[in-house]
């Protein structure tokens, strides 16, 4: 069944493309390296984006086939028809950042607003768990009264844009974001199927297939030469499904940082280093590890975005046999290791 749903939803994304990307080129909303110059850009020809519309039409119409549509999955399709229509607002009108972080924050609530919360997180330090249950708030609504973990909220609405901010960054060459995204979906359904604390009535590690086939499908588009970008619709999806996922499931927070450990790394170095630097943290520039990779090492794009995939294979095989502990340990060591890497970039570009 899993596989089932991987194919269906892989086949809805791959035959949709052509026709977003024709739609796109004939209305001229193409990405024109010359028209909008930004040290950012790796592409030099003009590209359509719209991978968003694409990831989701394939993960809404495998989701309504295949799922149960509890109050759950409603409130993750409509946070995500969310975070689609600004991906596409963005692809034609290149929207502030602001507003993306202020649609992402939107569709974080809705889904926690539905009881898709973290209640807890597997102790590092010892055996148990540690609650996030505590502090509550009451409040009367619609004539009944609802229970919010304030921690608990607080903690999953963080997570989830996080990721979404962080993964939208790893999508800087032909093929590197639905690559990696279609192998860590795969490793947090994997993973849900070992641990079944699942608080909904239908299957997560489906949806967690269904999701890696519609960038599977993307990907094929994606890939060098890319015909099509993935756009802030399908970097934001990535970001918002993957944490959704890896709350639903057993996979939880370690495991899913792990999968995701070298963009989420690179964010974090980002972040460090534009605020340091006296920069915004949400504008773009060309310090990111796909950057450095091409630029120093002359990597090509498809070497990039394979070495994306490989290390995402890499740390989700290991995820599947360490604890909680050796879960955080590696991420650390993985943190260190691409720290040291960009910090080397930086000061022999300064060299330079």
């Amino acid at each position: 069944m899993r596989w089932l749903v991987l194919i269906v939803s892989g086949l809805v994304s791959l035959l949709v493309a052509p026709k977003i990307i024709k739609w796109y080129t004939n209305r001229g909303w193409l990405d024109d390296p010359e028209k909008s110059p930004h040290a950012k850009k790796t592409h030099a020809a003009p590209v359509p984006r719209g991978g968003g519309i694409v990831v989701w039409l394939g993960i809404l119409l495998a989701s309504i086939l295949f799922l149960n549509l509890d109050s759950y999955l409603i409130a993750i399709l409509i946070g995500g028809t969310l975070l689609m229509v600004v991906g596409f607002l963005d692809d034609i009108l290149d929207l502030h950042p602001l507003w993306r972080l202020l649609a992402g924050l939107v569709a974080s609530l809705i889904v926690v607003g539905a009881g898709i919360g973290i209640a807890y997180v597997s102790n590092p330090f010892g055996p148990g768990v540690i609650h996030l249950n505590e502090p509550t708030i009451q409040l009367s609504l619609l004539g009944e009264t609802r229970e919010i973990w304030v921690l608990s909220s607080v903690f999953a609405i963080f997570f989830i844009l996080w990721n979404m901010n962080i993964l939208n960054w790893s999508k800087g060459v032909d093929g590197q974001l639905p690559g990696f995204v279609s192998i860590a979906a795969i490793f947090i359904g994997l993973l849900s199927l070992r641990f079944l604390d699942d608080p909904t009535t239908f299957n997560t590690a489906h949806l967690s297939f269904i999701v890696a086939g519609a960038y599977l499908g993307l990907l094929f588009w994606n890939w060098y030469p890319q015909k099509m970008m993935p756009g802030y619709g399908a970097g934001s999806l990535a970001g918002y499904l993957l944490s959704v996922l890896a709350i639903l499931s057993g996979a939880k927070v370690a495991a899913t940082l792990m999968v995701v450990a070298i963009p989420t790394a690179d964010g974090i170095f980002t972040i460090t280093r534009r605020l340091l630097a006296g920069k915004s943290p949400f504008w773009g520039d060309r310090g990111h590890l796909h950057h450095k990779l091409m630029d120093l090492f002359g990597w090509g794009k498809r070497r990039i975005a394979i070495f994306y995939w490989l290390a995402s294979l890499l740390l989700g095989i290991v995820s599947l046999y360490l604890n909680t502990t050796g879960k955080i340990i590696t991420f650390f060591l993985t943190l260190g290791f691409v720290f040291g890497f960009l910090i080397w970039a930086k000061f022999k570009t300064s060299r330079n």
